[in-house]
């Protein structure tokens, strides 16, 4: 299980310290609030699939709740951090307790409170997820030891690539919902890491105009608009746009990162159980990108200011994405519904960028050495690619509940189609001339980047689903489902091609839930993914797919009005993966497995009148077998990890510190590390030190429309590494200390 002094709780003598510190000074503010508080009438918000109650936005950032009916929800005005229902890894909107994997729903409340912008800014202080840091909206993405390979807008998939920078603004997102472990059942070929769905803001038939400014350290200014009403008469057609613009530097020299949103939506009743929308999502970065620090040779990582830039200073990298979504949803009378949604992306990516070919030597050298082991001076290497990328999505599905023995049951059945062509050109080559860590020159020059053939991907995928929950008894659901999936993938580059294919390769599902009592369940479920590999044997035959299984026992409840917890016990298993045939270095033999396994526990809601607090601590095993001859990176997920964050309002006292609220963070992660193994069987490991990191949050609603809010991130200033790679690049400083002010109104 590890050693437990490498464990959450032994962060160095100092960090600790101020840990305790901070999170005595913000319980000891909590407790006072407290104390003053007159008791006031708590309000609750109850949210269904019909419709959401008026909201108690306590901060003045939310707009008013949106009515929306269907088998989905919004927790935009909720006020909340947790939501009742949650839509991922399934078709229907269901209560969290009858879904039986681990789930997290970062509400719209949360997501202002934290001031996100892309999804890693909002994933590093979620719990259960690991953010490999790069760039902002171009980190790559982990759940239980695997990176998330798609991602899900209303439900429909869509690539998702850390490079290409291919992340959502938070801007236009109502929520997101994290499902942890295996999701194929609904999702296909994938990672088992499992899936994360954006629920997109809804037009509403109340006209409603919101305004965001946000200033903060290194010259960062952002401003955020949005305005939605009903389009005729009877609100039966609807509206909404968005857009944002944001540019901001770094505190590493010479990097910045631009935004730009645009984003509308437009709902039409067609008949009173029927809804049409149809949303374009637009967003563009202008980057100038970091790749990350060198470490020594052996993978000892340097001791450098956070503001060391290793680039050039012609570093560049533009993408533009746009989503099409189309959706027409019918509601039976009954509860059930039918649903045929369509998603295209398009996406365009153009970037060039130096960093340090090799690793250093203990006087800061970058060391690159030829095939013969001697030194030569090629100290930068650079990197230039031109990417396009098209992608399909297709959904039809029909839930359709039925009684037996007088006891609801549901059924689900459907066909998902998804499709992604892509061309890219990639240059790559080195700059000669040495390089020194602690005197890095960016005035190196540019090469003239020349691409030879492009490089052509199709990769088709079209599935038949279905699943069905039956209640014998009335505390008792059984699930069962599955999922039979055609895979088509083929890469072209000049003559060369390679292909793979899966034919009806079948995916089940199983899962139970028992209601202990009115408020807690107890669940167990066994779910399976698969990824199809490119690698060939000793006779070219394709290898077999990976395939991931996990089976997950454990507690969710619905404690008090409003708030969710949750304790879960999983054990991951990833197994056929590639490894390098001993017999014959250009083949690969399907014998490496990686098996994780761990506990997860969670606190999200109100607990008190005025005080919200979201919570999670993951405990995670992981061990890697046979893997030593496969060429590629392993990553050990902290053995421990834990966030929090509270926010406590004044409210009902009659006099001006009405509107007064306080909130503070803490994450904590234990040391993690990177593998990087070449074929050979040689290996370099980097290890990241454990870390603790405190945010501290104060502001006033100044009146029902105007709500100001200063945010300190890393109080302590503390110098972590949120990130570990290669010994040449990604390895990433965490976020010095810094300020940010926002300014929300709505009208």
């Amino acid at each position: 299980m590890g050693d437990v002094n490498r464990g959450i709780f032994l962060i160095g003598g100092a960090g600790l310290a101020r840990v305790l510190l901070a999170t005595t000074m913000l319980a000891g503010t909590v407790s006072a609030l407290r104390a003053q508080e007159q008791q006031t009438e708590r309000q609750t918000e109850q949210q269904t699939t019909a419709t959401t109650d008026q909201a108690t936005a306590d901060d003045g950032t939310e707009l008013e709740p949106i009515v929306v009916e269907g088998a989905t929800y919004e927790t935009e005005g909720s006020g909340s951090y947790t939501s009742k229902l949650v839509s991922v890894g399934d078709k229907d909107t269901r209560p969290q307790r009858e879904v039986p994997q681990s789930t997290t729903v970062v509400t719209r409340k949360r997501l202002d409170d934290g001031n996100f912008t892309s999804l890693d800014t909002v994933l590093r202080k979620t719990p259960g997820v690991v953010v490999l840091t790069n760039d902002d909206g171009r980190s790559s993405l982990y759940s239980r030891g695997f990176e998330y390979d798609y991602l899900y807008l209303n439900g429909l998939p869509t690539p998702v690539s850390s490079i290409y920078g291919t992340q959502p603004d938070m801007v236009t997102v109502d929520h997101i919902e994290i499902l942890r472990g295996p999701a194929g059942l609904f999702g296909g070929a994938s990672e088992p890491s499992g899936a994360i769905n954006m629920r997109l803001k809804q037009a509403s038939d109340q006209y409603k105009t919101q305004v965001n400014t946000i200033f903060d350290s290194w010259n960062g200014k952002r401003v955020e608009g949005d305005i939605t009403g009903p389009l005729n008469e009877s609100g039966s057609v609807r509206g909404r746009l968005i857009g944002a613009l944001q540019s901001k530097d770094s505190w590493t020299d010479t990097v910045d990162n631009k935004v730009g949103v645009a984003y509308g939506t437009i709902a039409a009743d067609v008949t009173d159980n029927t809804t049409a929308t149809l949303t374009i999502n637009h967003r563009s970065r202008d980057i100038t990108p970091f790749n990350g620090l060198p470490t020594l040779s052996d993978g000892t990582l340097l001791d450098l200011d956070t503001s060391t830039y290793t680039g050039a200073t012609w570093n560049k990298f533009e993408n533009n994405v746009t989503d099409y979504i189309a959706e027409i949803e019918h509601r039976f009378d009954d509860g059930g519904h039918a649903k045929l949604s369509a998603l295209y992306s398009h996406v365009d990516v153009d970037f060039l960028y130096a960093y340090a070919a090799g690793a250093v030597d203990s006087a800061g050298n970058v060391i690159v050495r030829n095939s013969s082991g001697t030194i030569v001076e090629t100290d930068t290497r650079w990197l230039a690619r031109d990417y396009t990328q098209d992608s399909v999505s297709l959904d039809a599905h029909v839930s359709k509940p039925f009684e037996l023995f007088g006891l609801e049951n549901n059924i689900i059945a459907g066909a998902d189609f998804r499709t992604t062509d892509s061309t890219l050109y990639t240059a790559t080559g080195t700059i000669a001339g040495s390089q020194n860590i602690y005197n890095w020159n960016e005035n190196v020059a540019k090469p003239t980047v020349t691409y030879g053939n492009p490089t052509d991907t199709d990769l088709t995928q079209w599935g038949l689903y279905g699943q069905l929950r039956v209640k014998p008894i009335d505390p008792l659901t059984l699930i069962g489902g599955g999922r039979f999936s055609w895979y088509e993938t083929s890469s072209t580059t000049g003559s060369t091609r390679s292909s793979s294919s899966e034919k009806g390769e079948f995916t089940p599902y199983a899962g139970i839930v028992y209601d202990l009592t009115d408020s807690i369940s107890a669940y167990g479920s066994y779910t399976e993914v698969f990824q199809p590999q490119t690698q060939t044997d000793s006779s070219d035959n394709l290898l077999d797919p990976r395939t991931g299984q996990q089976f997950e026992v454990g507690l969710k409840a619905e404690l008090l009005d409003g708030v969710n917890a949750s304790l879960a016990l999983f054990d991951l298993t990833d197994e056929n993966r590639a490894v390098t045939d001993p017999n014959d270095t250009t083949s690969y033999l399907a014998l490496g497995k990686a098996h994780l396994r761990g506990v997860e526990a969670e606190l999200s809601g109100q607990l008190m009148p005025n005080w919200d607090v979201g919570l999670g601590y993951t405990y995670t095993d992981t061990e890697y077998k046979n893997t030593k001859r496969a060429a590629g990176s392993e990553f050990y997920t902290p053995e421990h990890m834990l966030q929090l964050w509270t926010k406590y309002t004044f409210d009902g006292r009659g006099d001006w510190i009405d509107g007064l609220f306080v909130g503070g963070g803490l994450k904590v992660f234990s040391s993690f590390k990177n593998i990087s193994r070449t074929a050979a069987g040689g290996a370099t490991t980097i290890e990241a030190p454990s870390y603790a990191v405190v945010d501290l949050q104060a502001g006033y609603k100044f009146s029902e429309n105007v709500t100001a809010t200063l945010t300190v991130n890393n109080v302590f200033d503390e110098t972590y590494y949120e990130r570990v790679g290669g010994t040449s690049v990604f390895n990433f400083y965490g976020e010095p200390r810094s300020v940010s002010f926002k300014l929300a109104t709505t009208f």
